[in-house]
């Protein structure tokens, strides 16, 4: 199994990473809303809920969309499946090879 992607994988996957960001940017901004609507405990309570909702969401976009080098791609593909970001025709796009990579790296 090739551990360099192919140049087509990688176009792909340059396409699809901008799109996957902006759902994942679009889940968060809507979970931030309601914790910010949300005033039940008091405006500084929903401050910190906010602010742990950002620091935690934080985490989970960097380990699928900071750095993406061709390095990268396989690993940051599997960190974006665990998230439900791309879908299945989406995915379908990627070349057996590559699907089969980012199984294995989304299985450990």
């Amino acid at each position: 199994m090739a551990r360099e992607i192919k140049e087509s994988d990688w176009k792909l996957f340059r396409r699809l990473h901008k799109i996957a960001l902006e759902r994942f940017c679009e889940r968060v901004l809507k979970d931030v809303q309601a914790a910010a609507a949300e005033h039940t405990d008091g405006y500084h309570d929903s401050y910190l809920k906010v602010f742990a909702l950002i620091r935690d969401r934080d985490k989970t976009m960097a380990s699928g969309f900071n750095d993406p080098r061709r390095s990268k791609a396989f690993i940051l593909l599997a960190n974006i499946m665990r998230e439900g970001l791309l879908t299945e025709s989406e995915l379908d796009q990627f070349s057996p090879e590559a699907r089969q990579r980012i199984d294995v790296i989304k299985n450990l």
